[in-house]
């Protein structure tokens, strides 16, 4: 479905991201792991067209979109809930929700989808008609990643939507990202809790200081000696 190859991304002149290579096939939940600042939200941004500075190949669902605008790639069916929810707090949660349809496939589609939305996050339910800024930290979460949803995605890009929340939230997060799956949407998840995401994933990718430092299994990295000693403090 995703195949990323040799992936370089710039911030001006400085190189972030050397030479990452990364795939997802249909149907996965694939994790992308590593410390803080290791370059995972940056590989995120290259492959959903936020940023633009950047060389290698990027094919989604055997297209090349490297050079294509983000929202072009929205339309073919990628979509990324970003860091820190950005939702927009001073329209209510089913605005919010309605955004998620600004393309012309899923506006089509807007009542079901909504009503899929809902059905699978009833807390959005209750809280549809509040302003978004008057949501719990977790609430906002279930609405971004709502929000993403109702574009109708083929591959789902969770970039770390544990960051901040309370553990109820967080548990809510990881068994949200595997009912995603079961509905068909393929998931790839950004994500600092090393333990939480493998636990999920079919497959996984460490990342360290812009590359690819380990891959396998979700279970095998989970059993990797170099990797419980940096990430898991084992």
């Amino acid at each position: 479905m995703l195949n990323v190859s040799d992936l370089y991304a710039y911030y001006g002149d400085v190189e972030v991201l050397h030479g990452v290579s990364l795939q997802v096939n249909a149907g996965e939940i694939v994790a992308l792991v590593g410390a803080n600042a290791a370059g995972k939200s940056t590989t995120l941004n290259c492959i959903s067209g936020v940023i633009s500075s950047k060389k290698g190949q990027v094919r989604f669902l055997d297209q090349p979109i490297d050079h294509m605008k983000a929202n072009k790639i929205v339309a073919l069916g990628l979509v990324q809930i970003p860091e820190g929810r950005r939702v927009f707090p001073f329209m209510t949660a089913k605005d919010n929700l309605d955004l998620g349809c600004y393309c012309s496939k899923p506006r089509a589609h807007r009542v079901e989808n909504l009503e899929r939305v809902l059905a699978l996050l009833p807390i959005l339910k209750d809280r549809r008609n509040q302003l978004a800024g008057s949501l719990s930290g977790g609430e906002q979460q279930m609405l971004a990643i709502g929000r993403g949803l109702m574009a109708e995605p083929k591959l789902l890009m969770l970039d770390e939507p544990t960051l901040g929340l309370a553990p109820m939230f967080v548990e809510k997060v990881f068994e949200l990202a595997q009912e995603i799956r079961q509905h068909g949407t393929t998931v790839m998840l950004v994500e600092q809790n090393v333990h939480h995401a493998l636990a999920i994933a079919d497959r996984g990718y460490v990342l360290e200081n812009g590359s690819i430092a380990l891959e396998g299994t979700g279970k095998d990295l989970l059993k990797d000696q170099r990797l419980m000693k940096a990430y898991l403090g084992m």
